[in-house]
C-alpha cells in the first residue's frame, strides 16, 4: 500500500470572532448538510423539551402518506391541556391542516388528533416516535406523548433535536410547513400565524423551526437559517433569552464558517465541508492506493481520506488516477487557478 500526504487550501490566516455566550442551559449550532457541530453547550444532556417535541410529531405525520386524509377530532384531543387551535369534538379536517396547526400554533389538541389518526392511539403514535428516534440515532431521547407536556421520562437533548431537524428538513413538505409564516385552513375563518418570531420578525435568513415552553422545561427553541448557500440549525433548551441567542449563534456561524470545496490536487477528488478560515490552512488528505494485486479487476483503486483539525471528516473513493496533463492542459490549469476557478 502506498500512502501520500498532501496539504490543501493555503490561505492567509484571519482573526476568529469570539464564540458567543448563550443563556441556555443546553445549546447547539449545527451545519445541516454535513451535521458538523460548530458550537455546543451541554448538548448531549437529556432535558425536558416542551413543544419542540412536535417536530417529531410533524415529520411522522408528513411521512405517513395520510396528509390528505380526513381526520375526525376526538373528545380526548379537544380536552388536551395547554396550547390549542380550538378544535371541536367531531370536527373533520385534513391531516395536513392539523400539521400546520401543530407547527405554527403549537396546538396540543392538534398533536393528539394527529397521533390518534396516524398511530391509532396516542400510545401507538409514541411507539412510532421512539422507533424513529432510535433509527435516527437519537440516543438521549425518549417520547411519552406527541405534544411535549412534561412527564418524568419525556426528554431529549439539544444534539438529538438538531439531528432530528437535520433529517426533517430534507423533506420538502416538512420544510414548507416549518417555514410558513401563516396558513389558512379551508375549515377556519381566520389564518394561523406562526409563533416562531425568528421566522416572522427577528431574523431575515430564518427558514423555519419550532417554539416550546413549560414551567419545568423553560423556553425551548429550534430554528433554522440559510445564508450564502449554507444552512444552520440552532437548538436551545431552558433559555430565557432564546431569540437573541439564536440570532447571535447564526451570525457567528455564518461569519466564521463557509461551505468550502476541499480538493486533493493529485487525485482530483473533493468534498464540501463547513470550515473556518483558520481550518483551511490545516485541511489535509491522505491518499491510500490498493496494491497492484488488489487493483486487478477492482474498479476502486484507493481512497482519499479528508481531515480537518486532525479529525477525519470524510472518505472519497478513487477509481482512476488522472493522466499527466499536456502542456496546454497545464497552461489552462494555471489560468484557472489565477482566475479563482478552483475553490480550494
Amino acid at each position: 500500500m502506498m500512502t501520500a500526504l498532501f496539504l490543501c487550501m493555503m490561505l492567509l490566516p484571519g482573526q476568529a470572532a469570539a464564540r458567543p455566550d448563550v443563556s441556555a442551559d443546553a445549546a447547539i449550532l449545527m451545519e445541516l448538510s454535513t451535521g458538523r457541530v460548530l458550537y455546543e453547550k451541554n448538548a448531549s444532556d437529556p432535558k425536558r423539551i416542551a413543544s419542540i417535541t412536535k417536530i417529531m410529531t410533524a415529520i411522522i405525520a408528513v411521512e405517513s402518506g395520510k396528509m390528505d386524509e380526513e381526520v375526525t377530532v376526538s373528545k380526548n384531543a379537544v380536552y388536551t391541556e395547554g396550547s390549542s387551535i380550538y378544535l371541536e369534538q367531531g370536527e373533520k379536517l385534513p391531516l395536513k391542516d392539523l400539521v400546520y396547526g401543530l407547527m405554527l400554533r403549537s396546538g396540543n389538541d392538534a398533536a393528539v388528533a394527529i397521533a390518534e389518526h396516524v398511530g391509532g392511539s396516542e400510545e401507538g403514535f409514541t411507539h412510532l416516535m421512539n422507533e424513529k428516534a432510535a433509527w435516527l440515532g437519537m440516543q438521549d431521547s425518549h417520547f411519552d406523548n406527541p405534544h411535549g407536556l412534561d412527564t418524568e421520562t419525556h426528554h431529549s437533548s439539544a444534539y438529538d433535536m438538531a439531528i432530528l431537524t437535520k433529517y426533517a428538513m430534507k423533506n420538502d413538505t416538512f420544510r414548507k410547513i416549518s417555514g410558513a409564516k401563516t396558513y389558512k385552513a379551508d375549515s377556519k375563518k381566520y389564518a394561523w400565524g406562526n409563533k416562531n418570531k425568528m421566522l416572522t420578525r427577528y431574523y431575515e435568513y430564518s427558514t423555519g423551526g419550532k417554539t416550546g415552553y413549560t414551567k419545568k422545561a423553560g423556553r425551548t427553541l429550534v430554528s433554522t437559517a440559510e445564508k450564502d448557500g449554507m444552512e444552520l440549525v440552532v437548538v436551545t433548551i431552558d433559555d430565557p433569552d432564546d431569540w437573541q441567542d439564536h440570532r447571535n449563534l447564526f451570525e457567528w456561524g455564518f461569519e466564521e464558517y463557509k461551505l468550502t470545496k476541499l480538493r486533493q490536487p493529485e487525485t482530483g477528488t473533493s468534498i464540501i465541508y463547513p470550515v473556518s478560515k483558520q481550518e483551511k490552512q490545516q485541511a489535509k488528505t491522505k491518499t491510500y492506493l490498493l496494491d497492484a494485486a488488489k487493483q486487478a479487476g477492482n474498479k476502486q483503486i484507493g481512497a482519499d481520506i479528508y481531515y480537518v483539525n486532525d479529525k477525519r471528516i470524510g472518505t472519497v473513493p478513487i477509481y482512476t488516477l488522472p493522466e499527466e496533463p499536456t502542456l496546454a492542459g497545464k497552461a489552462k490549469q494555471v489560468f484557472d487557478e489565477l482566475a479563482g476557478v478552483r475553490l480550494w
